[in-house]
């Protein structure tokens, strides 16, 4: 079975930069290989502000939009967020998707790959790292980090060198992690059953 590794989006503002950068990681995710690949983007998916009055631990879901998310999320074995930084941190519409549900994020792994400006949004990565920790999610060391002074124009994304051996570097490390952790869910699948 191949593994399918989401590419998310998370920032859903008005002329993100994010949408050029993440167009780049899924072509670059592609021609690397060893999954199936998929962009993922916040915008496309109709979730406002956290609306569910059951427990998400529990899959207490009753809106449509949630039942929607939580088959995306759950059909996919480990992701990739590009993220930007907003005020030292990341934006509130993937805190929010990522709060809607649970067991759906849970032993995945993921990459992520920041983006900002003279900081790089290093500082989101980091913040959204303890968020993935709590939801089960296992980060992986390399984190590739994009300026937004340097590599964007009205044209896309064009990488340094070095952000696209980061990203080569990243991506095997969410595969590598991916095959190890496709045991622990098949394990927990077969435990419920």
């Amino acid at each position: 079975m191949s593994l399918r590794i989401g590419i998310i989006l998370g920032s859903t503002r008005p002329g993100r930069r994010g949408a050029a950068l993440a167009s780049w990681v899924l072509c670059a995710a592609r021609e690397h290989g060893g999954a199936e690949y998929e962009l993922i983007d916040l915008a496309d998916h109709d979730l406002g502000n956290l609306d569910e009055p059951g427990n998400p631990t529990f899959a207490q879901y009753t809106h449509e939009h949630t039942l929607q998310w939580s088959r995306v999320i759950d059909s996919f074995d480990g992701f990739v967020f590009v993220v930007p930084e907003y005020n030292h941190s990341f934006p509130g519409a993937l805190k929010n998707a990522i709060d809607y549900i649970y067991r759906e994020w849970n032993d995945k792994p993921a990459g992520i790959v920041s983006y900002g400006g003279w900081a790089a949004g290093v500082r989101a990565a980091e913040a959204l790292r303890l968020v993935l920790a709590e939801v089960q999610v296992a980060t992986v060391r390399a984190q590739p980090a994009a300026n937004t002074h340097t590599g964007f124009d009205a044209d896309g994304y064009e990488p340094t060198a070095a952000i696209a051996t980061q990203v080569g570097v990243m991506l095997d490390q969410v595969l590598s992690w991916a095959g190890a952790l496709e045991t622990v869910r098949s394990r927990k699948t077969l435990g419920a059953a």
